[in-house]
């Protein structure tokens, strides 16, 4: 969850067991982190730091700020048991 370029906390969303989505309602396990959690240390540094100044013109909107409330959908596209600094992940979604 970000207010601007500010990020307030983490939510880590798993599928329930034999799942394969973790949207609400489907028995997924939410999992609550404030923003300096170090288990995701390396994503959120990556992009706060390297990829947030670049959204708003990617969308053609360089004018215009950032929402004041979102948040960034992001999916670890690493294997599993991969060091957390190797890590990769990828934006499913912006809300």
């Amino acid at each position: 969850n970000l207010i601007g370029d500010a990020l307030v906390g983490i939510v880590h969303k798993k599928p329930a067991p034999g799942g394969i989505s973790a949207v609400g309602g489907t028995g997924s396990i939410y999992t609550f982190f404030g923003p300096d959690e170090m288990t995701f240390q390396n994503l959120t540094k990556s992009f706060l730091v390297r990829d947030l100044p670049h959204i708003m013109p990617a969308l053609g909107l360089a004018s215009e700020p950032l929402p004041l409330w979102w948040t960034t959908d992001f999916i670890n596209s690493s294997e599993p048991g991969t060091p957390l600094e190797d890590e990769k992940w990828i934006v499913g979604e912006f809300n």
